[in-house]
């Protein structure tokens, strides 16, 4: 069972992540790291980040909102 604070903490967490998924603030930007853009670094690091997240929640938190636990109603 998942408390009503961790509902909306993994629900913050996954704001946070979408909101970071687009790096606005590096359109234009033409810096390089290792020979890479730095957005791309910054895309390959939000994907690395995302599918963590993705996994604790799948480990932690999987069914939230969709299956209700034995005995609780609606």
């Amino acid at each position: 069972m998942v408390s009503t604070a961790e509902r909306y903490g993994w629900a913050v967490l996954f704001a946070v992540l979408l909101a970071l998924a687009i790096p606005w603030f590096l359109w234009g930007d033409s810096r390089t790291a290792l020979g890479l853009p730095l957005w791309l670094w910054w895309h390959v690091g939000w994907l690395a980040a995302s599918s963590v997240v993705f996994w604790v929640f799948t480990k932690r938190a999987w069914g939230i909102g969709i299956v209700e636990p034995a005995g609780e109603k609606r």
